[in-house]
């Protein structure tokens, strides 16, 4: 349940325009986030990786619980990926910049994922819903 909570939450910052057509003073929440939103990316991004290790590590679960096992890599997937997108310049100025090479493959995955991060939040969104759901079906 808890990889659905995050995965909502970095969802709900992903996509702020979702968020504001629905409430419209949430700018001024937003607004507090923004400075921190590089290492909510940042630790999001690990916590994704972190997730997508644990998947496969537990590829048993693959035979038992199938269902689970896809929702939680594609949870995970989903929330490395946004967490990247998201803490991009604190990735960039920690870990790639002292490679020119990985700098510029980084740069260029960016700009290839950028168009995407509304669709994607959006799909974080329903799949962290799911998450939280299929832990009760599964585990409860």
């Amino acid at each position: 349940m808890t990889w659905g909570i995050t995965l909502i939450l970095l969802s709900i910052i992903a996509v702020p325009s979702l968020l504001l057509s629905k409430k419209p003073n949430a700018k001024e929440l937003l607004e507090k986030i923004e400075p921190y939103q590089g290492w909510i990316g940042l630790v999001f991004c690990f916590w994704g990786v972190w997730g997508i290790i644990s998947a496969v590590l537990n590829l048993g679960w693959l035979t038992t619980y199938p269902i689970w096992w896809v929702t939680l890599l594609a949870g995970n997937v989903i929330e490395a990926v946004l967490g990247f997108m998201l803490g991009f310049g604190l990735i960039n100025k920690f870990f790639l910049s002292k490679n020119e090479a990985a700098k510029e493959k980084a740069n260029q995955l960016r700009e290839k994922l950028a168009p995407k991060q509304g669709k994607l939040g959006v799909l974080g969104i329903i799949v962290g819903c799911w998450m939280i759901v299929a832990s009760f079906l599964f585990f409860v």
